[in-house]
């Protein structure tokens, strides 16, 4: 009979092991990289960023700053003080809102937009030099397979409307588009 001490059970093997340290790596290291080249070439954080462009995706520039907040990445005092940022800049505004005034609507304005649209291509380039470069067509559509088999994995989030640009967003930021899910070569 083949027991297993708690230590096996409650241990990743080495491959596993391997596998992890890896991946908590990149997750770790990879958004501060693209932050400083953002904030060094744009003056702006990857998480501010992310907010704008969740409210490029989003349909109508607008969105409850509780979702906002959970889709890019951050907790709601973090995001009220990223949008304060932005909004001095006149990138974004914040309103009631209209259907219940216990929410705060964020909205990307014309001139965040335009600044979206600036700041987009430069960003994908670092995005593209950092991961899809390091990787042929076959490996980046396995890391979007297995990303998704990650997420599934991962308990529900209502107020999480997605992954991924639509070819509408990629379209209104002048980035190269195609079909969803699509590697697109600029």
């Amino acid at each position: 009979m083949n027991v297993k001490t708690c230590d096996e059970i409650t241990s990743l093997d080495g491959e596993e092991s391997r596998v992890w340290d890896q991946l908590s790596t990149v997750i770790l290291r990879l958004q501060p990289v693209l932050s400083a080249e953002l904030q060094r070439d744009f003056g702006i954080s990857h998480f501010e960023y992310l907010v704008m462009a969740r409210l490029s995706e989003s349909g109508g520039t607008k969105m409850r700053m509780s979702t906002l907040a959970t889709i890019a990445g951050g907790s709601l005092p973090r995001l009220s003080q990223a949008v304060g940022r932005l909004e001095r800049r006149g990138w974004l505004a914040r309103t009631p809102d209209a259907d219940n005034g216990r929410y705060t609507l964020a909205i990307l304005t014309d001139a965040g937009l335009r600044k979206l649209q600036e700041i987009a291509p430069g960003h994908v380039k670092a995005i593209r030099r950092l991961v899809f470069d390091r990787l042929s067509r076959h490996q980046a559509i396995a890391l979007g397979d297995i990303a998704q088999r990650i997420l599934s994995a991962l308990p529900p989030d209502e107020s999480w409307p997605g992954t991924g640009q639509s070819e509408r967003t990629r379209r209104r930021l002048g980035l190269p588009h195609g079909r969803e899910g699509e590697i697109l070569d600029t």
